[in-house]
């Protein structure tokens, strides 16, 4: 089998949400295994340091919810570039409250940025991925919230529910063409999206409390980027990491749907300091 950096070399990545936490510390290994890497993001300066502490990346502004936005993005690149082996729809944003709290606006923007995101990176970039002569990878990244139900979390559930479904069915279509799907479904990790997650009602007022567990119990972002990398490079289309603790807890949900509510009820009240 060959090594990350024999399989990785020379390829041309896209990755979303590049600016900080896990894809971030995608881009950086990718960039490490000999890739050339385009860094985007909503937050352009972010991107921007991303790309500049790699040996060959460049960094694009993109808000993943503007279609147009990222069709030129996809001209852009293969313009350039003349491919694309490696496409990660990583950008996406948290929510925690109760259902009863949750506001209209909350479900649009979440479900715009975490599915919309997601559907438009494939609409941009697939059609032209399917004509190229290589191997190419689409890795979406959904969540452990997308396997495992996570009470007091519908709106972000649903949506990382519905990366899952999408990435599956596409898997399926996919399966006699030269592309490849991988999905990301990652647990507990230290990362800055549980600061900048919107948060209603009980839940917004343990915030600091959410913010302290992630940050003392959460995987090292880069665990993750490694335990993606080398599923993507053998070809599973499920990435779960940490593989243990997200395993277990669809492997409970799979035999036993009540046990496992009851559970994740459990631990999203210690998580978030709430009964």
């Amino acid at each position: 089998m060959p090594t990350l950096n024999d399989f990785y070399a020379n390829k041309i990545a896209v990755v979303t949400g590049a600016g900080s936490g896990i894809g971030r510390s995608i881009a950086r290994l990718l960039a490490r295994c000999g890739a050339k890497v385009h860094c985007a993001d909503i937050n352009g300066e972010a991107a921007a340091t991303v790309a500049g502490e790699l040996d060959n990346a460049e960094a694009h502004t993109l808000d993943v919810t503007d279609a147009e936005a990222v069709r030129a993005l996809a001209d852009k690149i293969y313009t350039k570039d003349g491919r694309v082996d490696l496409l990660f729809n990583n950008a996406g944003i948290g929510h925690a409250a109760l259902m009863a709290d949750t506001q209209l606006e909350d479900w649009r923007s979440v479900l715009e940025v975490n599915v919309m995101g997601v559907v438009n990176g494939i609409h941009a970039f697939l059609p032209r991925m399917v004509q190229q002569s290589t191997v190419a990878h689409i890795v979406n990244t959904a969540s452990g919230a997308g396997l495992i139900p996570h009470p007091k979390m519908a709106a972000y559930c649903a949506s990382k529910h519905a990366v899952v479904g999408l990435s599956t069915s596409l898997s399926g279509e996919l399966h006699d063409s030269n592309i490849r799907v991988t999905i990301l479904c990652p647990g507990v990790i230290n990362t800055a999206i549980v600061k900048n997650t919107k948060m209603r009602g009980e839940t917004r007022t343990h915030q600091s409390q959410t913010i302290e567990f992630y940050e003392k119990n959460g995987a090292a972002p880069e665990e993750v980027a490694i335990d993606l990398l080398n599923d993507v490079r053998n070809a599973k289309l499920f990435c779960l990491s940490p593989r243990t603790q997200v395993g277990i807890g669809w492997l409970v949900y799979r035999l036993s749907p009540g046990l496992a509510i009851r559970l994740m009820r459990a631990q999203i009240n210690k998580i978030l300091g709430t009964r």
